[in-house]
C-alpha cells in the first residue's frame, strides 16, 4: 500500500475515532498532495518519494507557523501547529542526525575534492538526494557552508 493510501485509511480511521486534530491535519495533507498533483499542464498521481517531498515542506510550515505563534504569544495556536507538525512526522522517513549529515557532507567533499564557498553547488548537488525528506535543507546547506569555510 502506497503512502497516499495509508493516509487515506488513517483518515477513515481518525473520523471514526472522531480524532480532529488528526482527521484535520490529514485532511489538509492529503488537500496538498492532490494540489501537487494537478498543478502544471497535466493531472498526475505522485510518486511516495514526491508525497514525502509534500510532506515535509507540510512539516515546516508546521514548525514555522508554531515559531510564529509562540513569538506572538498566542501558545494556543502555536501547540495547534506544534500538534500538526507532530502528526505529519509520523509518515515522513525518520530524520538523520546532525552527525550523519555531517558525514554525507564530509564524503561528498572528499568526491568532488570542493573547497571554499564556491563548491557548495557541487556539495549540494550530491548531498540532496541523500538528505530528502530526512533532514531539514536549511540545516543541510548551513552544515555545507560550514564545511566548506572551515566553520565546523
Amino acid at each position: 500500500m502506497g503512502l497516499k493510501e495509508t493516509l487515506q485509511s488513517n483518515l477513515t480511521e481518525a473520523i471514526r475515532s472522531r480524532d480532529e486534530i488528526k482527521s484535520g491535519t490529514i485532511r489538509m495533507v492529503l488537500t496538498a498532495i492532490t494540489n501537487e498533483e494537478v498543478s502544471g499542464k497535466e493531472a498526475r498521481v505522485l510518486s511516495d518519494a514526491e508525497i514525502i517531498t509534500v510532506l515535509s515542506r507540510e512539516a515546516k510550515k508546521r514548525r514555522e507557523a508554531a515559531e510564529a505563534f509562540a513569538d506572538a504569544g498566542r501558545a494556543d495556536r502555536a501547540e495547534q501547529e506544534k500538534k500538526e507538525g507532530e502528526i505529519i512526522a509520523t509518515y515522513l522517513p525518520a530524520q538523520l542526525s546532525d552527525d550523519e549529515v555531517k558525514k554525507i557532507i564530509a564524503d561528498a567533499i572528499a568526491q568532488t575534492g570542493a573547497s571554499g564557498p564556491q563548491g557548495m553547488g557541487q556539495v549540494m548537488k550530491l548531498v540532496t538526494p541523500q538528505t530528502a525528506g530526512k533532514a531539514d535543507g536549511g540545516l543541510v546547506s548551513g552544515l555545507v557552508k560550514a564545511a566548506l569555510t572551515g566553520g565546523n
